[in-house]
């Protein structure tokens, strides 16, 4: 990109594209699992480094390669990798920064399978996991030990979307040389940018806002430094969980439309959140654009918008939950999030129900908890549906003691 400083609503269209044979103005899909060597001592240059060009799918592709580095300079990044899913992304980010005997601090409130990769897969490999209030600055100082190497955080905090401090939190990290990884799916790079507030490692579900068309499943790693990059890229090659050329070129298509589809999520998910918190039968809505978010100020500070993902619990709990979710028609009873559909579920039962309840009740994650992802469509038929949902909810009405 020739401009020196482009704004992010240009990044979005013109990151990654390079100049290819016969002048394509979107990069091809090089759907093609190995390539072609000149010679002998072109490929041995290939693969000593000497020489850049492109061996196996599996180690680079151009393809993805235009999607990674137009996925770096959203993020402000030294450089990116591309993976087959987004936890494909947090195992290799993790795995590339931990021993066995080393210890994490972790944020309570991530997404379900991520707590569940580290409590039964990383703990197998003696590394020990300690879950905190990321919100609770001295929490996460408190928690540091001897041997912690990773303060690994979810911000806005999946579900319940706590706000951390991540610039705070960064700087209690380096103090002892300890990296911090945070993942910015429910913000993306066009709402707020971790590194640029002290983080070491982005990483993304590319699944969500980043494609935002629901068609894809992958996940990406933002490193901030070239021997970051040469590690991660070492332990991505030999885990093998890599995004494929197609995915990737979907994923590269979509970023191109992200800073204006984030515009209208938040546009709507305000309006939602505030008919949301005046409704009757709602006990409480967590929306980083509504004052009465805990972490409010914070969220100020370090996002351009408050996005797209809404956190409520209806009154009567599991049963209301239940009863609005079978009732709407409109928004989609679905997992996942990010996309230009509204899609609406039950992290008790679906996407955090392999946390177990103790860790679920701890991470603040309620039986009548209720996600929301708000799409683009227009705003008034979100909360029509959402509206003649909540009719059916029936509350106990108790009979005054005479």
């Amino acid at each position: 990109m020739s401009h020196k400083n482009p704004n992010i609503e240009s990044k979005c269209v013109h990151s990654g594209i390079k100049e290819y044979q016969y002048g394509p103005v979107v990069p091809p899909i090089y759907q093609t699992s190995t390539f072609k060597f000149e010679n002998t001592s072109h490929g041995a240059a290939l693969f000593k480094g000497e020489e850049k060009g492109y061996i196996y799918t599996r180690m680079s592709n151009p393809t993805i390669e235009a999607m990674e580095d137009a996925i770096a300079d959203l993020e402000e990044g030294y450089k990116a990798l591309g993976c087959a899913s987004g936890m494909a992304a947090i195992h290799t980010a993790l795995a590339a920064l931990l021993n066995a005997g080393d210890h994490v601090v972790c944020s309570k409130s991530v997404y379900g399978p991520t707590a569940t990769l580290l409590s039964t897969v990383f703990s197998r490999f003696d590394i020990e996991t300690t879950y905190v209030s990321g919100s609770d600055i001295e929490e996460v100082r408190e928690a540091i030990k001897p041997n912690t190497k990773v303060i690994y955080l979810e911000t806005p905090g999946n579900p319940t979307l706590e706000i951390t401090d991540i610039e705070e939190v960064s700087k209690i990290a380096h103090a002892s040389n300890i990296k911090v990884v945070v993942d910015n799916t429910f913000m993306s790079p066009a709402l707020q940018k971790p590194i640029t507030l002290g983080a070491d490692v982005v990483v993304h579900s590319l699944t969500k806002f980043l494609n935002g068309h629901a068609d894809v499943v992958g996940g990406i790693i933002v490193v901030k430094d070239e021997l970051s990059y040469k590690n991660f890229r070492k332990v991505l090659n030999q885990l093998g969980g890599v995004i494929d050329p197609f995915n990737a070129f979907l994923v590269h298509r979509g970023i191109k439309t992200l800073a204006l589809r984030m515009e209208r999520h938040t546009e709507n998910a305000i309006k939602i959140a505030k008919y949301l918190e005046e409704h009757p039968k709602v006990k409480w809505v967590r929306y980083p654009g509504l004052k009465s978010h805990p972490q409010y100020m914070i969220g100020q500070k370090q996002h351009k918008l408050p996005g797209g993902m809404i956190t409520f619990e209806l009154k009567g709990g599991y049963h209301a939950g239940e009863t609005a979710m079978n009732s709407v028609g409109f928004c989609q009873l679905a997992v996942s999030l990010g996309g230009v559909e509204t899609l609406i579920q039950h992290p008790a039962s679906m996407t955090h129900f392999s946390m177990g309840k103790e860790a679920r009740v701890a991470a603040g994650i309620t039986d009548g908890l209720v996600r929301l992802s708000v799409g683009i469509e227009n705003v008034n038929d979100i909360i029509e549906d959402l509206e003649q949902a909540f009719s059916k909810i029936k509350l106990e009405v108790k009979e005054p003691v005479l």
